[in-house]
């Protein structure tokens, strides 16, 4: 996809709370699907990076990715599983990829 642009979505827990004692089943079971997405996305080659910050208080994760426009990031975003079932709200941004660790010397 040479002429995608590049997007970002934050993602936080509905209830940031359920860190602390943990998830249920159900919560459990979305998260891994979740996870699956976010593998499926990587194989494709439309995940750039995901993961979530350390801070458990103020925690919120974040995926960078390539789509070709706004409208299919935003089909890429709420096709995620924690947001699709309401474990994660989501907000989108058009993101600047500048450098990528795989090829440093070269902007994107």
């Amino acid at each position: 996809m040479p002429d995608a642009k590049h997007y970002l979505y934050r993602l936080r827990l509905v209830n940031p709370l359920k860190l602390a004692p943990g998830f249920s089943e159900a919560e459990l079971a979305t998260l891994q699907r979740h996870r699956d997405y976010l593998g499926r996305l990587t194989a494709a080659g439309t995940l750039v990076l995901a993961g979530r910050t350390a801070a458990e208080e103020a925690t919120f994760g974040v995926v960078i990715f390539s789509a070709a426009d706004v409208g299919s990031a935003r089909t890429i975003m709420e096709a995620d599983p924690a947001v699709a079932e309401g474990l994660m709200t989501a907000e989108l941004f058009p993101f600047i990829l500048t450098f990528h660790a795989l090829n440093p010397e070269t902007a994107l």
